[in-house]
């Protein structure tokens, strides 16, 4: 198989949607069960899970060990899913992946056994990890935990939970209790938890299921890091006596980092792998991490952002406040109908005017409902269905442009900013 077919293949298996549960992703582990004897980090959580990955991939390869990452979802490419020391694994890689699955697939598909796209890829992946003997592999949870198809990972070198929230609440539950349950099953007996700062009711649940796995906790409130400085280059921190900067903006950043270096903490104390100070330092120069209060262009200022829930509003609110409190401000956003859009009233009085516009996504919320729950947040409100035609409306207008409201979102306009703002990647 090519790749184009590779992708097709892997592409036709999103007919099944998502389906929580471990039976049929065990069944396909149990035909390469190898790939599950790898060392882990597995990283739950509603907000930052992304960051904290970057930020532990970037150091890990930094300190020398070769470090496999699994992500959801892409921003442009389909290989950001799957990487190897940073960089997307090759076009090649990916088809002699499908092409040795393709027909375990069919033989599990005719048993009646029916793998999801999600459950694929988790599989894939570490067979590819596997395959290319990575030292340890950075593992982000598809959606909630206890029944992701990673949580077979058996004895992690650390489990880390990233804040808590409210989301995907109609397969995860509709309280933060219900929604910690889900996060805290990925912590397994005696192997490490990274937890970052959580509200009472999910810090109590992730701690009780730690004391019943006599796992150790590791709080990020409790890593000593001193902020020195923010600007829109990033935030300068003295951490283990040393001079950082965290590329990423926003003070929620602060807040990952805090989560990804009580991991790097936990491994310290837990396990063979030691990270020095030099290697975080360097290594936290070298991330990548696409639309998270990513800065597109400083001419004219392009800011765009996955945020889509209540704590990752909050989050982007804060850092628009922060680091752009003057000026003409343009907001493009699309979200999807499953997403808690009674919390738009978070951008309230931000924004000069909002530009509603519809995503590529059969749940996607059409940009004309959606100008309908923005009422009374801006000066005006207006619908460009179109992404690009959406972005060039905001460009007519002056001023600084944002874009939030979807991951989905960024993947499809990112590009058609890049191109029209000629900022090479």
């Amino acid at each position: 198989m090519n790749y184009t077919e590779s992708l097709e293949f892997i592409h036709s298996l999103d007919k099944f949607g998502s389906r929580p549960g471990l039976d049929r992703v065990k069944r396909l582990f149990d035909e390469v069960p190898e790939v599950l004897d790898q060392r882990f980090i597995h990283v739950a959580g509603t907000n930052g899970k992304g960051s904290v990955c970057a930020v532990l991939s970037a150091v890990l390869q930094q300190a020398g060990y070769k470090t496999g990452l699994f992500i959801s979802p892409y921003i442009t490419d389909f290989r950001e899913r799957i990487q190897i020391n940073n960089e997307m694994i090759s076009k090649s890689e990916l088809s002699e992946a499908v092409t040795f699955f393709k027909p375990i697939l069919e033989r599990l598909n005719n048993e009646g056994i029916i793998i999801t796209e999600f459950e694929f890829l988790t599989v894939l992946s570490f067979w590819i990890y596997k395959k290319n003997g990575c030292d340890v592999v950075v593992c982000e949870v598809g959606m909630g935990g206890l029944l992701d198809s990673t949580n077979l990972i058996k004895s992690p070198l650390c489990s880390v939970i990233t804040r808590i929230d409210l989301d995907h609440t109609a397969i995860l539950g509709d309280t933060i209790e219900e929604i910690a349950r889900q996060k805290a099953g990925i912590i397994k007996p005696g192997c490490p938890v990274a937890v970052a700062a959580q509200t009472a009711q999910a810090y109590r649940v992730i701690e009780n299921t730690a004391r019943e796995n006599d796992s150790a906790l590791y709080r990020a409130e409790e890593i000593k890091l001193t902020v020195t400085d923010k600007d829109k280059d990033g935030t300068r921190f003295i951490y283990r006596d040393t001079e950082m900067l965290l590329p990423l903006l926003g003070a929620h950043q602060t807040d990952n980092l805090r989560c990804a270096l009580a991991a790097v903490e936990a491994l310290s104390k837990e396990s063979d792998i030691h990270i020095s100070a030099v290697d975080i330092r360097k290594g936290l120069m070298n991330i990548k991490h696409p639309a998270r209060f990513e800065r597109l262009s400083a001419e004219p200022e392009v800011i765009l952002d996955g945020a889509h829930n209540p704590n990752g509003l909050t989050a982007f609110a804060e850092a628009v406040r922060a680091y752009y409190p003057k000026g003409d401000k343009t907001l493009i956003i699309g979200m999807l109908a499953d997403k808690d859009s009674t919390s738009l009233y978070i951008l309230k009085g931000l924004f000069k005017r909002i530009i509603a516009t519809d995503i590529d996504n059969p749940r996607a919320l059409s940009a004309e409902k959606l100008a309908e729950r923005l009422s009374g947040i801006a000066e005006s409100v207006e619908v460009v269905n179109k992404p690009s035609a959406a972005f060039d409306r905001a460009m007519e207008h002056g001023g600084d442009i944002f874009i939030c409201g979807s991951l989905y979102l960024a993947s499809e306009i990112r590009p058609y900013i890049l191109s029209k703002t000629a900022k090479s990647e």
